[in-house]
């Protein structure tokens, strides 16, 4: 499984926001995610509820299920979080514009 959790991860509602999002059960997710279906459930609601982070590994499988970055699980904050989103939506070319702008200097 994953390691026990000392500080509240970001993973935990992340992954539960997506999942809402996506429409799916903890189950369902699990299973998307090659997580035994007899333990999925309870593997996700672990993780969602922060008893558990899922190791990197089974976190790039959720993602994958989710259809989401994996980074997007470990942003620790909503706005990066956001961006993180639209930034893997987004086609080449915005991400390009974005970039650009983004790495000018400031006057």
């Amino acid at each position: 499984m994953g390691e026990r959790n000392t500080r509240k991860s970001p993973v935990g509602g992340r992954l539960h926001e997506a999942r809402l999002k996506k429409g799916i059960s903890q189950k369902g997710l699990g299973i998307l995610a090659e997580i035994d279906e007899f333990s999925a459930s309870s593997r996700i609601n672990q993780y969602e509820r922060n008893k558990h982070v899922p190791d990197f590994s089974i976190a790039k499988r959720l993602a994958r299920a989710l259809g989401v970055p994996v980074t997007y699980l470990y942003a620790d904050d909503d706005e990066i979080a956001e961006l993180i989103l639209l930034y893997t939506k987004a086609g080449q070319p915005m991400r390009t514009r974005v970039t650009r702008i983004l790495m000018r200097k400031p006057r």
